[in-house]
């Protein structure tokens, strides 16, 4: 008993806890950017090339793939469940390497993502401001920098991310009416912004080899990349020779700091917010998780600017702790149930020992043989729990000495009653054996027990001839 009462502790500190059993195949996710492209030309120009690479992976099951007006394609591969969500992602990771020279320049510059994802939410995060000070643009430019990597830190939570793209960037806004009076194309544009922002590495002044010894060398820096966008409205289109007439952005537009896309606006409370989803990831501790994402959000806050807040906006680990405690109120209660039965129909306080020690023993077992079998503390494992629990309550009598019980029975009046009644229950094939007979009886007294307090009302009546 003493082994089962340390492995089962053991295991029911280790177990994994989650709202719902793992039971979703591994998914790995591919997403890329196409800017200005339509859906049929992203599916066409990237989804193609990379769908048939990826087409075929190890253990792969299907793959959905999503192309959209903005330029955004996006490919899920599931595979099956048990395998390692690691090996997937580095295989569909190589097969994408083997699709990018066939994908366009912009889709390379811009960068294809291959990452482990999962569709289960844990928790979803909102920063917004509720008197209106910030625009969506800082909150969610706030929320990149200074909290999604907090989160992501936490061990459990590293699959966090905002829902949209947070990023800023720097927009060009062109005329097509000064455009075509000048003959500019868009081509030109970012052709030009592309040449001309730019880092330079010019070198240093003194450096060797020399005709003569030099005491000092200076290194050379010139400016960075453009950050302002009065620097990108200045960037040159076209110079006639002599810089007689010089053809810039502004000329023909604008430049501006935005988000890198506006495809998907959040809001929570009908305030303009920033979402944060934080994933649910295979064999992580769900509540521990919730906790640390608390705690971080808590002292993040801190420093948070004013007039900007954060609020849990969803939280499934809720169900999971009120599940936890409706069975440790059942534990107790069934606890209390054993003793009482056990100890009216035996009256012995030393025989009420015995079962009272098998309930939690057994449960402590259970835990053992959950983690032995790979399971999850969730909603399902927690309802079977709580059934466990009601099964015990009758079969705790079957551990106590077969000569006591029947001893104890044949005490009058009540015990040998019921006795009698029990008997007349029983089929005349289980009446071979001690055994058969003491979880026969067991089996007996719990129906007619759970007969006499039935809903319905119905009662039971012993005729004279004993039978029922």
């Amino acid at each position: 008993m003493s082994v089962i009462v340390i492995a089962g502790g053991v295991a029911m500190v280790s177990l994994p806890i989650a709202q719902y059993p793992d039971i979703t195949p591994v998914q790995v996710q591919v997403t890329a950017t196409y800017p200005g492209a339509d859906a049929n030309t992203v599916a066409q120009n990237v989804g193609a090339p990379i769908e048939q690479q990826v087409n075929g992976a190890d253990n792969m099951i299907y793959m959905q793939s999503t192309s959209s007006s903005t330029g955004n394609y996006t490919l899920n591969v599931y595979f099956d469940q048990g395998t390692d969500p690691q090996l997937a992602q580095v295989d569909v990771q190589n097969r994408v390497q083997w699709a990018t020279p066939q994908l366009p320049s912009a889709v390379t510059a811009q960068g294809v993502i291959v990452k482990k994802t999962t569709a289960s939410f844990m928790m979803i995060i909102a920063l917004y401001s509720p008197d209106g000070r910030y625009d969506p643009d800082y909150i969610a430019n706030y929320t990149n920098i200074n909290v999604l990597d907090a989160i992501k830190r936490i061990e459990g939570a590293n699959q966090a991310a905002i829902l949209g793209v947070p990023d800023y960037a720097m927009r060009v806004w062109l005329r097509p009416d000064r455009m075509a009076q000048l003959g500019i194309t868009a081509t030109d544009v970012a052709n030009a912004v592309r040449e001309q922002n730019q880092q330079f590495a010019v070198g240093r002044i003194g450096q060797s080899p020399t005709p003569q010894p030099v005491a000092q060398t200076f290194p050379v820096t010139t400016p960075g990349l453009l950050t302002e966008p009065e620097e990108f409205e200045n960037i040159i289109l076209r110079a006639e020779e002599q810089g007689a007439a010089i053809m810039r952005i502004k000329n023909i537009g604008r430049a501006d700091l935005g988000r890198k896309d506006y495809s998907i606006r959040s809001k929570y409370q009908g305030k303009d917010a920033t979402l944060i989803a934080v994933y649910q990831q295979p064999g992580a501790n769900a509540l521990n998780v919730s906790e640390q994402v608390n705690a971080t959000l808590e002292s993040l806050s801190r420093s948070f600017p004013d007039g900007l807040e954060y609020k849990v906006a969803l939280d499934t680990t809720k169900f999971v702790r009120a599940s936890i405690d409706e069975v440790v109120h059942t534990f107790f209660e069934a606890v209390v149930l054993v003793v009482l039965v056990v100890f009216v129909f035996l009256q012995s306080i030393r025989l009420t020992i015995i079962p009272t020690l098998a309930v939690p023993v057994s449960i402590l077992g259970a835990m053992i043989g959950m983690l032995a079998f790979g399971f999850s503390v969730n909603m399902l494992t927690l309802f079977g729990m709580i059934l466990a629990i009601g099964l015990m309550i009758p079969s705790t009598l079957v551990l106590l000495p077969i000569e006591t019980v029947l001893t104890v029975f044949r005490q009058p009046p009540l015990a040998g009653l019921i006795l009698r009644i029990a008997r007349a229950r029983m089929s005349p094939h289980y009446r071979t054996g001690a055994t058969h007979a003491i979880g026969s009886e067991v089996r007996s007294i719990h129906r007619l027990s759970s007969a006499a307090v039935s809903p319905d009302g119905h009662r039971w009546t012993v005729p004279a001839d004993g039978r029922v």
